[in-house]
């Protein structure tokens, strides 16, 4: 596909966008901006959601997977259903009970200043490495296929994607990106399907045979009960994409922030069900897609490039599974990372608004022009962010960075477990050192487990680890507090 062809394709997408954003961005506030006036239809936000969820590196990278991990990821989505559970009958009543824009306003009520400040930086953290990494990895695929032919810098090329993401939120927000989210989802599954079908097409296999070469390839294994040191073990597995989904779409403002914008808590709950049910769906999709791509990639005698991510972009863009299937990849690509990297960018600019400034404390027209330009900010940051990535130039620094972002998560997780089980005060000063050292020894730990537990290696159950180590911090805060001076400091709400 050459290079004009595919900036005609993208300029047509933006401009979808941009027309989309016109019109669901008419008469915009803050209200509209942070939370849709609580008005966003369940359905459309659950359609929506599976495109952030899958950022761009999923649509690569769980494809890839599938070569040496097999089918063993579903272990972990199934465990995806049991944290989806937890966030619709736990989490979601207490947003909606205490009336949230921020989820990170509840640690203020619940323990205090300090401890609010430091969810809310942990956040902002965790999401601008996050959305910026997902960022790069797509200017760097768009730089590779259309820039580098033309002469075009690569921070040139970034700067205009970040400027397409705030041209096309920066009134609407949460608003206009409910509705883009879900269009970006449509294009993303559409690009997986045709790919599918095209690979059925060169294989000469009927799509009602698809199924059946995929459960009979030697890729098609998904529960692993036989080691429990092995990190694809079943229930290492499952009750890491339990915790994983807690913290990172429970107790984080990027997700929350959609399931705050529906009308009423019964709608919510019905998003989270709908949505988690289709995710499973959507994910045993995509590794069926890997399955059937490194089955076409030994059909045809194509030797499998050392770094499996390449595997998918390689028979896309190099015409290997004709001009349609490379079209939808662009596509779907683009799709799947700006449905990330959007929602990122306006969750990163309320949580800066509420939870760093106090901008609901402003008058309406200075905390409109205060918001935008906190949106400008968080851009540049993210552009900033980017650059410092290609500087390094390293993957192995680059992923090293990106896993790291996971640390930031535990913290969350152990401070909420706390306030929600027990009804103790807590030295609220001391909270931001807890959560500093939490993930320090959480590392150590990680670093160690070989060596200490005869071989045993942690994987995404990590956070876990991290939570619990909070939560046990913030326990012998809450004791010697009790112990001390617990009569002079007053007893938050639940």
């Amino acid at each position: 596909m050459s290079p004009t062809a595919i900036v005609i394709l993208l300029i047509s997408y933006f401009g979808l966008l941009l027309c989309l954003s016109y019109f669901t961005s008419k008469g915009a506030n803050n209200q509209s901006f942070f939370i849709g006036n609580r008005q966003s239809p369940w359905y459309l936000v659950a359609f929506g959601m599976i495109g952030t969820s899958l950022s761009g590196v999923t649509f690569i990278s769980v494809p890839a997977w599938v070569e040496s991990a097999q089918f063993s990821y579903m272990q972990m989505v199934l465990g995806y259903l049991l944290g989806y559970a937890v966030i619709a009958f736990v989490l979601l009543p207490l947003y909606y009970r205490l009336e949230l824009t921020s989820i990170y306003k509840y640690l203020e009520q619940r323990f205090g200043f300090w401890s609010y400040k430091t969810g809310a930086f942990y956040f902002i953290l965790s999401r601008s490495l996050g959305a910026a990494f997902r960022l790069y990895l797509v200017a760097t695929v768009l730089q590779l296929a259309i820039f580098d032919a033309w002469g075009v810098p690569f921070w040139f090329s970034v700067a205009i994607t970040i400027l397409l993401i705030w041209v096309y939120t920066f009134k609407g927000g949460i608003k206009t990106i409910v509705w883009t989210d879900s269009l970006q989802t449509l294009f993303m599954l559409a690009a997986v399907g045709i790919t599918i079908w095209q690979i059925g097409l060169k294989l000469d296999v009927e799509i009602g045979e698809i199924a059946e070469l995929v459960r009979d390839s030697d890729y098609s294994k998904t529960f692993f009960f036989e080691d429990w040191k092995d990190s694809k073990f079943f229930w290492k597995q499952f009750i890491s994409g339990a915790f994983i989904t807690i913290v990172m779409t429970g107790l984080d403002q990027d997700m929350m922030q959609k399931n705050l914008s529906i009308r009423s808590l019964k709608e919510a709950k019905w998003n989270i069900f709908s949505f988690s049910t289709v995710l499973v769906l959507v994910n045993l999709f995509f590794l069926s897609l890997g399955a059937l791509l490194f089955i076409y990639a030994e059909h045809i005698g194509l030797s499998i490039p050392e770094q499996s991510d390449e595997i998918y972009p390689l028979l896309a863009l190099k015409g290997y599974l004709g001009p349609l299937a490379a079209l939808f990849f662009i596509l779907g690509l683009t799709a799947a990372a700006y449905s990330s990297a959007d929602s990122a960018l306006t969750a990163l600019t309320t949580s800066v608004c509420i939870d760093l400034i106090g901008i609901d404390r402003l008058e309406e027209a200075k905390a409109i022009r205060l918001r935008k330009r906190v949106h400008v900010l968080m851009s540049f940051i993210l552009f900033i962010i980017i650059l410092i990535f290609a500087m390094v130039n390293d993957e192995n620094v680059i992923s090293s960075l990106f896993k790291a972002a996971g640390y930031t998560y535990g913290p969350l997780l152990g401070m909420y477990a706390f306030g929600m089980i027990h009804r103790r005060p807590l030295l609220d000063k001391a909270v931001p050192l807890v959560c500093l050292l939490a993930p320090i020894l959480t590392y150590f730990l990680n670093l160690m487990a070989p060596v200490w537990f005869n071989g045993f290696e942690f994987g995404y159950e990590i956070i876990v680890i991290n939570g619990l180590l909070t939560y046990l911090g913030l326990a012998i805060l809450s004791t010697r507090l009790i112990m001390g001076e617990s009569d002079k400091l007053p007893l938050k709400p639940h």
